[in-house]
């Protein structure tokens, strides 16, 4: 019982409806002491999985003037827990009389700690029994699959953590926000390829910058997300107003249900949701830079919406391969019939890492260590880089599937596309730089044989050191190739970087 000198408002204590023969011999007693005590409902405010004896106790009157209490409302019924009782005492002469009155406050008192005890503790065994009877109940067999489906040890919170820590080693400040694009596939013909129910948005991360500097929106690629450009940033930001987006389906963007069901679905699925972001976003007139899946979106956003684009930087981009390749027929028949089907019915690298459950971090550490640990420079990440890093991917690719579900639209096994790029060439509107990598195992002479259909300026340049992953293998070469791209936006009053460094050729 909370008991509060300071407030005129009804003090209650929780118990049964029944008046004990404890209530009614703590009210013959109160009055047989000279004062008034009237009880009219109780209510023990008992917490949690607590019994009686540890329900809160009364506390001493500091000085107590007077307390009052309202009349309780006629009430029809009352279930057994609801029942309340208030307290009301009062000198017989309404006057304070302090050291009386403080015995006769310990005497109620102590009344109403005994009668708290046994309500409570009677009340606790009925809590008792019943979260016994509810543990011993059969779980439902749908509750069994969420807890099994539940053992990758990842969620949406730690796809948030793992980016704010991998850019925690950047210098430069950043603003991340989700972009909301709204629940309907704004392209009218196509079945929709989400519900309305499902939320729609695209993770934004936009870095500080100088308020004339041209706009650089930065792509991933396939199974990627925007945080492995976190080499890049830094040196970008100083001459470009960066923002770097998670695809719809991917990285910490949502991930709706994919249900396209062909090419030009899938296709849509990606541009379509790219232009929903850029009005959302207000942006026009910016330099729009893609890597690998990322530059066959980008370029097929560029042939749709080309007056939006200043500039176009494919880096590593796939989507050039003649749809009726020689390479990619050979494949077909030796490959073996299993890893046939597993694409056909779209079988994922991911699926792999979720298979594994609480083994997928070691197998994604394994490959970051393989793969980002030394790079051909013979520049390495540090220990704290590697480790954000590696947490990094592995929340992002373990997540719900669903941009990754495009594979098999829009590729044959491999990076042998079902619709090429080459066949767009001569459509081209928006000038475009490639850029590959010395060691990459995208073909630079695809782009060149695009390049012969192409009525706009273009170049194709090549970084030194590096493979599919130029921007990580060697940073300030691949900075380099950017800064040259676009030296036509960029203020004159830097000329440095602006020329093609050694080591980097055309192709």
């Amino acid at each position: 019982m909370q008991i509060d000198s300071r407030s005129s408002s009804p003090v209650r204590l929780c118990g049964r409806q029944e008046r004990s023969g404890a209530v009614k011999e703590a009210q013959a007693k109160a009055c047989n002491d000279g004062s008034i005590l009237c009880i009219r409902r109780i209510c023990l405010e008992l917490r949690p999985g607590q019994s009686g004896a540890h329900a809160t106790g009364p506390q001493r009157l500091a000085e107590p003037h007077r307390i009052k209490t309202e009349p309780a409302p006629a009430r029809s019924r009352q279930s057994q827990s609801e029942l309340r009782t208030e307290l009301a005492i009062l000198p017989p002469d309404g006057k304070p009389q302090r050291a009386e009155h403080r015995s006769r406050m310990r005497r109620a008192a102590a009344v109403t700690r005994s009668m708290a005890s046994a309500v409570g503790t009677r009340e606790a065994s009925t809590a008792t029994a019943e979260a016994a009877a509810s543990s011993s109940a059969p779980r439902p067999a749908g509750s069994r699959w969420r807890r099994a489906l539940r053992w990758m040890p990842t969620s949406t919170d730690h796809i948030v953590l793992a980016e704010k820590r991998l850019l925690s080693t950047l210098k430069t400040g950043y603003v991340q926000e989700h972009i909301n694009i709204g629940p309907a596939p704004p392209t009218p013909g196509l079945k929709a390829r989400s519900s309305r129910d499902e939320p729609r948005f695209i993770n934004t991360v936009t870095f500080d910058s100088k308020e004339d500097a041209p706009t650089l929106v930065l792509v991933h690629g396939f199974g990627a997300s925007q945080g492995l450009f976190f080499r890049n940033f830094d040196a970008l930001a100083k001459r470009f107003r960066v923002i770097a987006i998670d695809q719809l389906g991917w990285g910490g963007s949502s991930r709706p249900k994919f249900t396209c069901k062909n090419t030009e679905e899938t296709e849509a699925w990606f541009v379509d949701s790219f232009e929903e972001w850029r009005k959302a976003k207000n942006l026009s007139n910016f330099i729009l830079l893609g890597h690998s899946f990322g530059g066959y979106v980008v370029a097929r956003y560029a042939l749709k919406h080309p007056e939006h684009v200043q500039h176009l930087i494919l880096v590593s981009p796939v989507g050039f391969s003649p749809e009726a390749d020689p390479t990619a027929a050979s494949l077909t028949k030796f490959r073996a019939k299993l890893a046939h089907h597993l694409w056909e019915y779209n079988f994922t690298a991911q699926k792999i890492v979720r298979g594994l459950g609480p083994c997928g971090p070691a197998l994604v550490r394994a490959y970051t260590t393989a793969r980002f640990g030394s790079f051909p420079t013979g520049e390495s990440l540090t220990k704290q880089e590697s480790s954000f890093l590696t947490d990094y991917i592995y929340h992002t690719i373990v997540a719900k599937a669903s941009g990754e579900l495009c594979q098999n639209y829009l590729f044959y096994m491999g990076p042998f596309t079902r619709k090429s790029l080459l066949q767009s060439a001569s459509d081209w509107k928006v000038p475009t730089t490639f850029i590959y990598g010395q060691d990459d195992w995208v073909d630079y002479q695809l782009a060149q044989q695009a390049c012969k259909d192409m009525k706009i300026p273009y170049e194709i340049i090549r970084v030194p050191q590096a493979g599919h992953f130029a921007f990580m293998d060697n940073p300030s070469a691949f900075e380099s190739a950017v800064f040259y791209a676009s030296q036509d936006f960029l203020s004159r009053d830097s000329e440095e970087g602006l020329s093609l460094p050694d080591g980097l050729t055309f192709a």
